[in-house]
Formats: structure tokens, sequence, C-alpha cells
């Protein structure tokens, strides 16, 4: 064997060796908690029983709870009703080309006036 073909396998094992270790398992992370457990349970009663979800879709958005008793329940079941017997209700002004519904599907209006609501 030549001497340059000695140097490269050597070389190669060389790399093949270092290359080949792993990283060593630390183990799980040691928490260092302040509270009790009866104490983070009573927070987290505490915290179901007051309403306030930081996790929840609706955090921040500004929704507000629906307010009982403002329209009786027969007018909002008849506009339901109306809405969905209104022609063309399902369509969406997105879904036209320049955002317009075209005239042939505006009959009526009525989805139109709805969406301007």
């Amino acid at each position: 064997m030549k001497t340059s073909k000695i140097i490269a396998i050597a070389a190669l094992s060389l790399t093949a060796a270092f290359g080949a270790q792993a990283e060593d398992y630390q183990g799980v992370l040691d928490f260092n908690g302040q509270l009790t457990r009866a104490e983070v349970q009573a927070q987290a009663v505490q915290a179901a029983r007051a309403g306030s979800n930081l996790y929840g879709e609706t955090v921040g958005m500004g929704v507000q709870p629906v307010q009982t008793g403002a329209v009786s329940r027969a007018v909002v079941q008849a506009e339901a009703i109306a809405a969905a017997h209104a022609p063309g209700q399902n369509l969406r002004a997105e879904a036209f080309a320049d955002s317009r519904i075209p005239a042939q599907f505006n009959v009526g209006g009525s989805y139109t006036q709805q969406a301007a609501r």
C-alpha cells in the first residue's frame, strides 16, 4: 500500500472515532416549585370559577357575553328564517372577480343588505 492510502485510512478512522460520540443524557430537569399541591389546586379552582381562560381562542378579541332579553326569541327566529330563505344567502363577494356580486345573482338584494349591517 502506498503511504497516501494509509494516511487517508487513518484520517477516516480518526474522524469516525471522534464523530461517533453521542450526547450525554442529562435526565429530566429539576423543578423547584415554591407552592404545595394544595395551593396550586386552590389557585386552579379559583381561576376556573372566575371564568378567565388565558389560553382560550377568544382572549383578547373583545368578545362580550350575550345579553339575554334584548330581543325576543320570536323576533330572532323570524329573522333567521327570513335569512335562510333569502335568495343567494350563501353568496360572498370575495368569491367573484373584483369582489363584486354579479347583477344576475343580485335578486332582491336582501343578502347584500344583511352584509352591510
